[in-house]
This record gives C-alpha cells, structure tokens and sequence, in this order.
C-alpha cells in the first residue's frame, strides 16, 4: 500500500473529475486523481462526445459552474472552441487544456491507474486498489469521490445502486461517435443534416445500416469539411460488464462502417470522405445510479425546482434515447433552470464518499438531463468543495450543510 495518505482521492478523470479534483486541491487539499487512460476528459475525449450540451438558462445566462467555465475561457485562448455558440470543441486541446489545469491546481494524477476494488468497513471506505503498469497499487484518503460515470467506486464500496428505468432495468443505449472528412459542404447545414436523415433512412430500408436511430444526429465541428456523428445506438448492453462493454464496441464499429460506406456510395457530398476519427470507447448514456440522501425526480426537472442546497443549475431538457431500439422522448423544462441538490451526491450509507458524476441519486428520467457534461462539471465542483469542508472540520459529508455550499457557489 502507498504509505501516502491523501485528504482527497478522486477515482476517474472526465470531466467531472476533474472538476472536483480541482475544487478540492484549491480548497486546500492533498489530492490524487486516479485515472484509467493516459489522459483526462473522460466522454469529452475518449468517448468523443462533443459538443458540449447547452449551459445557458431559458434567459440566456450562463448558469454553469465557475471551474467549467475556466474550461471555456482557456479552450477559447488556444482556438479550441467555436467562438460564437461556445459549444463546439477541439476534443486534443481539451486534453492539454485540463492537463495544464490539474497540475497547475497541485494535484497528483496517475494515469494509467484502472480502479479494481475497494474496501469498506461500516460505510467507511478505508482504500482503494488500481491496476497500473506495476501491478495492483492501494490507495487511502480521508474522502473519496466517484467520478467513474459509472459509479464505480461506489460499487466496489457495496453502496446500493439502481439501473435502467423502473420497468425492466433497461438502460438508454450507448453511442460510438465518429467524425468523417473530406465532406463537401457547401450546402446550409440545416439542409445538408435533411438531406443526410434522407439517405440514412433509404441505408436502413435497404437493410445496409443496421442502427435503430431514428435519424442522422449530426453536429458541425470546428473544422468546415469534418463533420460529426452521434448516430450510432448500441442496444441492450450492460455497460457495467466486459462482456457487454465489448459487444457494444464490436457493434458500434459495425454500424460506423455502414453508415460511412453507405453515404460515400449514395451521397455526392460524401464521395470523397473517409473516417477520421472513431472514439476510442462507446460513449455511455446510462449505467447505475447509487442511491442517496435526496433522489432527483423527473417533476423535479421539468417543473424548474430550486432547492435549499441547489449545487449545480441547467435547463437541458429531459431527454431520453429509447432503450429498446428507436425514438428519443424530449420533455422541456418549464421556468429558468432546475437545480441538484447536493444530497444527491451524497450516498446513503456512506462516511466518507461523495458522487461527482452521472451516477449520482436519481430516477432514470431525470438522470437523462443532468448526466450531460456542463452540470455534471457543475456538481462535480460542489462535490469538491464538500470534501475539503469536511476534511477541514472533521465531518462526514453528510454533515455538511449543502446551503453554504451554494451560498459559496452562487455569491454573485
């Protein structure tokens, strides 16, 4: 075991990770972030997922959370994200970008470390065990927070959990994002996206793509001939599962080279394109959801609910990916904004973890809004500063009172 024992130790480093890493380590805070790839970004960079998702309220303000919006500004400084809508994003920059941020914020990082397990004593988590290049290492903190998107830790803890809707369990289906190039547009985009749903619908009636989307979802990049895909959907797979992580990888690939061979044989616009990219891991919509102090409901979100202790604000709309095969259900949200309370990243039975990721206590329809990158960065940051607060006074974050976190979090 490391002899080394950390205040804060943060298990995965996407973006909300990194976030909570940085919130703690500015607090004050020994911190470590363990991290499976050998870089940071999580869905962002590895899974591809781009562009970020609305961060604005229905009157147009910018509602996301301080350490995000440092991701912004310093994306913006190296031409890394579109300088108009501020959604579109350079997924290679955002590396440099938050690697600069981690270690300019003192924080340890290893990369290359895999959670694998841990150990917990009456709902004390007492270390945690990685695989690296070196064998199994063990690590102790006196806060731990999950930010595997997965809820990892928290499964390894023996933290109760739920999956999937209500139901049967199912989960939204995955995505393997891709980019093609080399694509002629001088059409509108509008009229270019039309004209790609056209010739993906005659490429599934022909039966040569065998993806149950609905449509082609399509999004411009930062470059004018690339454009980006998030049209595959990878059903009834356990993501929480090898087994299942690998046939959702096997099946992407197979629906990103039908769609790619099917539009450059029908498409004048894609006759010249090739793949540029394909993310290195499927993106993960939906996994578990480790129960805690409050549960986040579907009326919460779409009836704009504000909360004593609101941590982390957004208005993107209740948005579900059917998890048997086609069509999406979007639910607006009414008012300005809804907030998460910060009892949600706390887990029920816990003394010492926090949740910075889309796991945290939800039901799987509001889970559909909030598991998007700005709010989860948003809440990410509280969980941060929840851990330095309790580290400093000797508490569990339970004790610690969510109305001045977000009383510090909103002072402006």
């Amino acid at each position: 075991m490391n002899s080394t024992i950390y205040d804060v130790i943060v298990c995965g480093g996407g973006p909300g990770g990194v976030a909570a890493a940085i919130s703690a380590a500015r607090s004050g805070m020994k911190t470590l972030m363990l991290e499976r790839y050998g870089f940071p970004g999580g869905m962002a960079t590895a899974g591809l997922v781009n562009p970020f998702m609305p961060y604005f309220s229905k009157s147009g303000k910018n509602i996301a959370n301080s350490i995000f919006n440092e991701i912004l500004s310093k994306l913006l400084e190296k031409e890394g994200l579109d300088p108009k809508a501020k959604i579109i994003f350079d997924d290679e920059i955002l590396k440099l970008v938050l690697d600069e941020m981690l270690y300019s914020s003192g924080i340890e990082v290893l990369y290359h470390a895999q959670l694998c397990n841990a150990k917990q004593r009456s709902g004390k988590i007492e270390s945690v065990s990685v695989a690296t290049k070196s064998g199994i290492s063990e690590f102790q903190a006196k806060i731990y927070i999950d930010a595997t998107g997965d809820g990892d830790l928290a499964f390894f803890a023996g933290f109760k959990y739920e999956k999937g809707r209500d139901a049967d369990g199912a989960c939204q289906p995955s995505t393997l994002c891709f980019r093609l190039a080399g694509v002629e547009t001088s059409y509108s985009f509008p009229e270019l996206r039309k004209h790609m749903t056209e010739v993906y619908h005659e490429g599934q009636n022909a039966g040569r793509i065998n993806c149950p989307r609905e449509n082609a979802l399509v999004f411009e990049t930062l470059h004018p001939d690339v454009l980006h895909f998030n049209t595959s959907r990878i059903i009834s797979e356990d993501s929480t599962l090898s087994e299942g992580l690998t046939a959702s990888e096997l099946t992407g690939r197979k629906q990103v080279s039908e769609i790619y061979e099917y539009f450059k044989e029908k498409s004048p616009f894609f006759k010249n394109s090739y793949i540029q990219k394909i993310a290195m891991q499927t993106g993960i919509r939906e996994s578990r959801r480790v129960i805690g102090l409050y549960k986040l409901t579907e009326d919460d979100l779409v009836s704009g609910k504000n909360f004593d202790d609101g941590v982390a604000r957004s208005c993107y709309p209740v948005d579900i990916h059917n998890p048997s095969g086609s069509g999406t259900v979007i639910k607006s949200i009414q008012g300005d904004f809804y907030e998460v309370p910060y009892r949600c990243l706390v887990p029920a039975e816990s003394t010492n973890l926090l949740m910075a990721c889309r796991a945290i206590s939800s039901t799987h329809e509001a889970h559909s809004s909030f598991r998007v990158m700005p709010v989860v960065a948003s809440y990410a940051q509280a969980a941060g500063m929840a851990a330095a607060i309790a580290v400093k006074n000797d508490k569990t974050p339970a004790e610690i009172d969510g109305r001045v976190l977000k009383e510090q979090l909103f002072m402006d």
